[in-house]
């Protein structure tokens, strides 16, 4: 039974239908039921419309196109925000090739004959979602721009408000969370909302200073003050006078450095390494790290003075794995960022990368997304990058039958033996590999009961030495996946199911989404 929708209660909505013979039982269905279809008898046609009418949604007879990748070289040359909607032969789908690239090119299917209400319910609700992201992306670079913070997760939201209500302030602020989670980027933002927006920003990485160098960098010296030293040098203390001080990785500064930067703490003054004069300044210090502090202060390494000097304000930075939604949004944020080193022909992701991103675990966050987009723009052979092309393509593949999480856990358990693995066993490599400080990593081998062993020949007997390893050895881990009856079949295995045709041939208007 066909479903008559009044015309008139909907707006007029823009469909594309790229259809060879011109498809007019189609349109005219479609017309009728409030669908302002533009039909194409060519790809080369269904290029123009898409990009000289921004269109969101494409409706493609998938059998009449002239070759089999030729769905692939249309949603290459598209917006990338548009979703497609391929209507084929039951039978078509029992070709591998044919799901492998219905599956990476389409929001969703519609086997023939047509079911004109289903075909309407899959096209509305491919439209509403094509929508959804189109306005979040406009959102998202609409954003306050002194933030710069991109995504619309309830965790980068709190995030947002926190910062503009800790930004009226000159109070210090201690920015907490793992390694690549934009700790200086919140840094940036405090500034920009503060009153001292006119005035610099300084930002000092207290991790990658020589310990014989520190003093000088950041206190500055006067002439003859020591051997070499020619002329006074203002040192980024002083630079940032009048503006706010940015000290990262602040966990790793000296003992007697700590003991130095509390009394510009507490006198607002200092004096250069050489000098005898004091400089007043007036700054805001923000401080930032990666390491439990408190932890620090109780085992000693951390002045508790000044820990609680700094930690006046306190702002906690989430890690990727906890704003799932918000990957895409940074994916194409970067992906537009970086443009210029893609190589040609690569217009943005397949649903399938989608899917990967969304699975993997993210140890290094934002920083290892950034890194994993850039070499899959400047490697990729694909009009849509693919899961294999950012490094991801193990996620797709063990995927079926597990739980989120359970997949979550063994992406990060991969992402780490792979990169102690690629690193020789040596830890601050794979540190830097995966975009993490080497307490990140311990933590992670921790929680996942990952060893190494000293040499590979007797890896469990051996006692762990993690800072120059040979070999990783895991530990037994008392887990159950979830079998494929207990839990629902993932969107896009019901493409795969269809392999089965002889069995159980699939059903009229099958759906499968992202």
């Amino acid at each position: 039974m066909s479903m008559t929708i009044d015309a008139r209660a909907l707006e007029k909505r823009d469909l594309l239908y790229l259809a060879a013979d011109g498809g007019q039982g189609v349109y005219q269905a479609l017309h009728a039921n409030g669908w302002n279809t533009l039909i194409a008898r060519s790809i080369e046609e269904a290029r123009t419309l898409a990009d000289t009418r921004r269109l969101s949604l494409g409706l493609v007879e998938f059998d009449s196109l002239p070759s089999s990748k030729a769905l692939l070289g249309l949603a290459g040359n598209c917006p990338p925000d548009m979703h497609w909607i391929a209507l084929l032969k039951s039978d078509s789908l029992c070709r591998h090739e044919v799901r492998e690239e219905v599956s990476q090119v389409c929001y969703d299917y519609h086997t023939l004959p047509i079911d004109l209400d289903r075909l309407q319910i899959t096209l509305g609700h491919a439209l509403g979602m094509a929508s959804l992201r189109r306005r979040q992306r406009h959102s998202t670079k609409n954003d306050n721009p002194s933030l710069g913070l991109v995504g619309n997760s309830l965790a980068l939201k709190a995030l947002r408000q926190r910062i503009t209500r800790l930004a009226v302030s000159d109070a210090p602020v201690m920015i907490a969370g793992e390694s690549g989670t934009g700790k200086e980027l919140t840094a940036r933002a405090l500034h920009h909302l503060s009153r001292r927006s006119e005035g610099p920003f300084v930002a000092v990485n207290c991790g990658a200073l020589p310990a014989s160098l520190i003093q000088s960098e950041l206190f500055g010296y006067e002439r003859g003050a020591f051997s070499g030293a020619n002329q006074r040098v203002i040192g980024k203390i002083e630079s940032a006078n009048r503006g706010t001080l940015f000290l990262d990785e602040i966990g790793d500064l000296p003992q007697q450095l700590q003991v130095n930067l509390l009394r510009v703490l507490q006198e607002h003054s200092i004096q250069r390494v050489g000098g005898h004069v004091d400089i007043p300044l007036d700054l805001r210090i923000l401080a930032a790290t990666h390491i439990d502090l408190e932890r620090a202060v109780a085992e000693g390494r951390f002045r508790e003075d000044l820990y609680y000097r700094l930690n006046v304000l306190h702002l906690e930075m989430p890690p990727l794995r906890e704003r799932v939604e918000d990957i895409e949004l940074l994916a194409e944020y970067f992906f537009e960022a970086h443009a210029k080193e893609k190589r040609g022909g690569i217009r943005g992701l397949s649903p399938k990368a989608v899917k990967a991103m969304r699975l993997h675990a993210w140890p290094g966050n934002v920083r290892e997304l950034i890194n994993r987009m850039r070499g899959a723009m400047a490697v990729s052979e694909h009009a849509l990058i693919t899961p294999e092309d950012l490094g991801l393509g193990h996620l797709m593949q063990e995927a079926g039958g597990y739980s989120l999480e359970q997949i979550r856990a063994q992406a990060e358990i991969g992402a780490l033996k792979r990169s102690l693995s690629q690193s020789s066993g040596t830890i601050s490599l794979a540190a830097k590999r995966l975009g993490i400080s080497r307490a990140t990593l311990y933590r992670l081998m921790d929680k996942h009961g990952l060893q190494v062993a000293a040499d590979g020949s007797n890896p469990q007997a051996a006692p762990p030495r993690l800072d120059n390893v040979a070999q990783y050895v895991p530990t037994p881990r008392k887990t159950s996946p979830c079998s494929a009856a207990s839990a629902p079949p993932a969107p896009r295995q019901r493409v795969q199911e269809a392999a089965a045709c002889s069995l159980r041939p699939p059903q009229r208007g099958g759906h499968y989404r992202r």
